[in-house]
């Protein structure tokens, strides 16, 4: 891409960026945490999904790489889980979520989506966060990245309950989860009164300022990043744990 689009793209991404960050760290999301995977890139976030109460999801604490393009809003970002997730809408292979608001407004009628279904430039991180919320306890398995994962969803709706298959594999995955809030120092709610409790903000004293400099680096594209992501130690380069279930 040439260098002069790409500056004014990045540049007016890092302002739109730099004030949603500082609003969902002053106004959280409920039932996330958001931080800067470095303090010096925007595009760049890690996001920890709390399991809501009352799901299968209850008391998991899923972390996942956000990362915006360089003509955000106008493109959406990627979500990408770090913890693992089996899930209808979750690649097994690398962690990418796949939802509609996340696609790019094409129309594309082999999707199933509707061109309204998908991105535009009035979304933002927080409807993105929502959805995510909402996906998990309701998946798509209209068209599904995890095949095996939306066959046994759809038996364990259909047998309300009675097929454990699905329940089981998502159990074992928040009780390992457990153990990453512990590392990081993180009370996991389990109650719907302590999940809508603002999250208290990370300590992290952002001026806006500081992203409106002309040299940022906007050529940081780190394309070479996601082939290190999923090589990365416990980042889906193990059993998806559903082995000792078939």
């Amino acid at each position: 891409m040439s260098g002069g689009h790409s500056s004014g793209a990045g540049t007016s991404a890092v302002r739109a960026l730099a004030m949603e960050y500082k609003n969902v760290v002053e106004e959280p999301v409920e039932g996330f945490r958001v931080r800067l995977l470095n303090d010096d890139n925007l595009f760049d976030w890690e996001v920890a999904i709390f399991g809501p109460p009352d799901t299968l999801y209850m008391g998991g604490y899923f972390k996942a790489h956000m990362r915006f393009p360089q003509d955000y809003p106008y493109s959406p970002p990627t979500l990408r889980f770090q913890s693992r997730v089996w899930h209808p809408n979750v690649y097994e292979q690398n962690g990418d979520l796949c939802i509609s608001i996340l696609h790019p407004p094409v129309d594309d009628p082999q999707s199933g989506e509707l061109p309204c279904e998908r991105w535009n430039p009035t979304q933002n991180v927080r409807t993105i966060l929502l959805s995510v919320v909402s996906l998990l306890n309701e998946p798509n398995t209209s068209s599904p990245a995890n095949v095996d994962a939306s066959v046994m969803y759809r038996r364990w709706k259909e047998s309300k309950g009675k097929d454990k298959e699905y329940e089981n594999i998502i159990k074992k995955q928040v009780g390992l989860s457990k153990a990453e809030a512990e590392k990081d120092g993180v009370v996991v709610p389990l109650t719907l009164e302590d999940y809508i409790v603002k999250t208290k903000p990370p300590e992290n004293n952002l001026e806006l300022t500081d992203f409106y400099d002309d040299d940022y680096d906007l050529d940081n594209d780190d394309d070479d990043g996601d082939e290190e992501d999923e090589n990365t130690p416990g980042n889906y380069d193990d059993d998806s744990g559903n082995g000792d279930e078939s």
